[in-house]
């Protein structure tokens, strides 16, 4: 069923997208990620995505998904990350199979410590821009682990991805952070 986009969804998603994108500059600069956190999901506001997402904005949840079940694919998604290095599908590539040992099809390279901060900064401000009152600091690690995002990570980015998760549901936002900025940001 094609939607449609309305003056209303447009403004929601508009300010949607851009409390999003101020959840995570704030968590960035926080940590000393002053370009990443302005420069975040800069695509978002380009025509090919800003005006899918305003066409099937729901408010709840990605409009990307109901793109993907009303189309069979998102196209939005599609455009977004390609161009965002914060985003594991961004660092999926094949591999010929001419590496020793190394099999043929899709693999994930290792993510720059920086994209994985900035990817875990990214799930917290969905997380709170969607579950708003309700968000607790294991929301983000309950989002992880309801996809099967763990399968296409490298293994030491999924070590570092999860490690954060764990600690921000376990020691809060406060020490995560404190964390990040002592021993992985340089």
């Amino acid at each position: 069923m094609k939607e449609k986009i309305t003056l209303k969804k447009t403004v929601q998603h508009l300010l949607t997208i851009s409390k999003h994108k101020a959840y995570v500059a704030e968590e960035c600069f926080r940590v000393g990620l002053y370009r990443q956190g302005l420069a975040h999901d800069l695509s978002k506001y380009s025509p090919s995505e800003f005006f899918v997402g305003a066409r099937y904005y729901q408010g709840d949840r990605s409009p990307n998904n109901a793109e993907r079940e009303d189309k069979g694919y998102s196209s939005a998604w599609l455009h977004h990350k390609g161009r965002n290095k914060h985003h594991y599908e961004y660092w999926l590539d094949y591999s010929t199979g001419a590496e020793e040992g190394s099999p043929c099809g899709i693999l994930p390279a290792k993510m720059p410590g920086r994209y994985v901060i900035e990817m875990f900064m990214d799930r917290i401000a969905a997380s709170k821009v969607y579950r708003g009152k309700a968000y607790t600091d294991a929301d983000p690690l309950a989002y992880y682990m309801r996809g099967c995002t763990w399968k296409f990570l490298h293994p030491e980015t999924r070590a570092l991805l999860e490690k954060l998760l764990y600690m921000l549901r376990d020691e809060g936002e406060e020490k995560t952070f404190s964390y990040i900025k002592k021993h992985l940001h340089k």
